[in-house]
């Protein structure tokens, strides 16, 4: 860790997609990459695919509802790349400006009325087990910068991943929910009305609906905060 700090502090701060100099506080990627790969239209906030009208769901959604699920860009547009990297490569120097992002789609959507902001952020867990061998859970480091910038609570003790699920990534949808089944627990009561669950990227939605209906079982309303996310499959 001490040696990527000197080498940060040493090394030419260059965006990491086009490899020009970044003139700015932010680390990563600079802003004409990120505009790039932001939502240049509007989107529904339950699939994801492109709607003409200014509204939180297409007319699809409307009719079965779904999960708000909020992300600055799509993770099939130049940015589900680099998202990865933070899972699996420690790839910490894109959180902030996502986060940056994020934030900025957050207010605006419920300057629009689209969200209510919630009580307190909820971070997808990890297992004990995955925990000590990443050394880290990506979505609790994005919620910590999330809760900084927002002035919302932060609650760790309130779910927990009781089973050691493989990996979903190559997993159909159906093997997906049967992966999942019974993989998270609350662990504590709560009496939040209004839940933010974070997770670094969305792409089936598998996992933030499955920890969803626990949250939901208990009369609490839950949207969904990413970096990235991907359209529903055939809505592209």
């Amino acid at each position: 860790m001490f040696l990527n700090r000197w080498l940060a502090a040493i090394l030419p701060n260059r965006c990491l997609m086009c490899h020009q100099h970044i003139e700015a506080e932010h680390h990563g990627i600079c802003t004409v990459c990120l505009h790039a790969c932001r939502y240049q239209t509007e989107i529904c906030l339950g699939c994801g695919s492109k709607i003409l009208l200014q509204m939180p769901f297409c007319g699809r959604c409307m009719l079965s509802p779904r999960l708000k699920v909020i992300a600055p860009c799509s993770y099939h547009q130049g940015m589900g790349h680099w998202v990865g990297q933070i899972k699996y490569q420690a790839q910490f120097a894109v959180i902030d400006v996502l986060v940056d992002a994020l934030v900025q789609r957050i207010l605006y959507l419920e300057f629009l009325g689209f969200i209510e902001l919630p009580q307190v952020l909820v971070a997808v867990p990890l297992h004990r087990k995955r925990l000590q061998q990443r050394g880290f859970n990506q979505a609790w480091l994005i919620a910590h910068a999330l809760s900084k910038r927002l002035d919302i609570p932060l609650v760790d003790n309130l779910l927990l991943r009781t089973i050691d699920t493989q990996p979903q990534a190559g997993l159909s949808g159906k093997l997906r929910r049967k992966n999942l089944n019974n993989a998270f627990e609350l662990s504590a009561e709560f009496n939040w009305q209004r839940v933010a669950l974070i997770d670094d990227v969305v792409t089936t939605g598998t996992t933030v609906d499955e920890i969803a209906r626990l949250l939901q079982r208990k009369h609490t309303q839950v949207q969904v905060w990413c970096l990235a996310r991907a359209e529903a499959p055939g809505l592209s």
